[in-house]
């Protein structure tokens, strides 16, 4: 244990005292926050007004204000499931560098356990994630309470964090699979740039999936992005939702839900946070098992 709890220690200090990486692994954040303040934001609250002011006996300020909070924090959570995919990617450039510089074959050769380096390496690249997120959260909420938004329940804190915690390990799994493969510095750069140019759209964070095509849609719905954004969309407008679809009915929130991928539809039935969280588990299971079988025949490919 003292061994896993130093290499892992090691690799986070290695990590944030990249002080160019970690601003590069928030850079997706920062795009969307820019794109959102400048470009779609005021196009998301309009078309939102447009919706309820097709209901009559609406207070019009009361929408404006209400849609302005509803997209505010929309954009919060997509924020916090990017940052879950860009600090675990930029968490394994150490390993990388380990790795061309020649390390990780010296740290091969000491007294540890491949088990222990390679989850060292995951535990690392999660607990980044599971860090960087959940001050995200604190940071945005506080951010939103200043706008005119309630604080969360205690409980719906702890609900986020679980999510945190479960979205994080799905990419800590993910890249470190990509890690195996990358050989190079540039070859993870070049990984590193396609990542961070899909994930907003793979997350339906810059446009939301109800706005493109079926077809662009389904392949969003095979990927893991989507489903941690809706999963964190579900939560954490609740309470804002109710408020500003008060007195419409469930068919059109549910539609609006379904639109802007706060909720999702597979085979035309609409799932769950649960399937979602239970989904995401098994998805990140899944790719840690298959990077595990990578590294035991990468082991006997050295003999």
């Amino acid at each position: 244990m003292e061994q896993f709890m130093t290499f892992t220690g090691r690799n986070l200090k290695s990590y944030f005292r990249d002080r160019s990486g970690v601003f590069f692994s928030l850079l997706s954040m920062m795009i969307v926050i820019i794109l959102m303040v400048f470009f779609l934001g005021d196009m998301y609250i309009t078309n939102t007004v447009s919706i309820l002011s097709e209901f009559p006996g609406r207070d019009t300020a009361a929408d404006e204000m209400n849609a302005e909070l509803l997209i505010l924090i929309w954009n919060f959570a997509g924020i916090i499931s990017i940052n879950a995919v860009t600090v675990t990617l930029a968490v394994y450039s150490v390993m990388i560098k380990d790795r061309v510089m020649g390390k990780l074959n010296s740290i091969y050769t000491a007294p540890v356990s491949r088990g222990i380096i390679t989850t060292g390496y995951i535990a690392a690249a999660w607990i980044a994630s599971v860090l960087v997120c959940t001050i995200t959260l604190f940071i945005t909420e506080f951010y939103g309470i200043i706008k005119g938004m309630e604080a969360f329940p205690f409980v719906t804190h702890m609900q986020l964090i679980g999510m945190i915690a479960v979205n994080s390990f799905v990419y800590a799994a993910f890249m470190y699979l990509l890690a195996m493969i990358a050989k190079t510095e540039g070859a993870w750069s070049g990984i590193g740039t396609v990542i961070g140019t899909l994930v907003g759209f793979l997350g339906g964070i810059y446009i939301p999936i109800g706005s493109l095509s079926k077809t662009i849609g389904n392949i969003m719905k095979c990927t893991p992005v989507i489903y941690g954004t809706s999963m964190f969309r579900s939560i954490m407008t609740k309470e804002i939702l109710e408020t500003t679809f008060s007195g419409i009915s469930e068919e059109v929130l549910e539609a609006y839900q379904i639109a802007t991928g706060i909720r999702l539809e597979i085979f035309d039935r609409t799932i769950g946070i649960t399937e979602e969280w239970i989904g995401l588990l098994l998805c990140g299971s899944l790719l840690l098992i298959v990077g595990i079988m990578m590294l035991k025949y990468g082991r006997k490919a050295d003999r």
